[in-house]
């Protein structure tokens, strides 16, 4: 593998997540990837965003008590902008 590859798979292991910036500074100083290691840092980065998702599941329950506070509370409190995260996050997980 290129040393580009090399040192973003590491920086992956250590920050569990990469920025298109991250990518391109490291292109820079140890020239491109082939597509081959684009494919796989890609996989990679996609399993290691599902470890991390990993434990965090909402529970349906969770979800209904969130989308009441969303109904109930005002949009600029915490209570509300908490409840909101909860139901995009159970949302796009669907």
């Amino acid at each position: 593998m290129s040393k580009a590859y090399d040192e973003l798979t590491k920086q992956l292991k250590e920050k569990k997540k990469l920025k298109p910036e991250d990518i391109e500074k490291v292109e820079k100083e140890h020239g491109k990837m082939t597509e081959e290691e684009k494919v796989k840092l890609a996989a990679e980065m996609h399993e290691q965003e599902k470890k991390e998702r990993e434990g965090k599941e909402i529970t349906l329950e969770q979800y209904l008590e969130a989308s009441k506070t969303l109904d109930s509370a005002k949009e600029d409190s915490d209570e509300y902008k908490k409840a909101k995260k909860i139901v995009d996050a159970f949302e796009s997980a669907a």
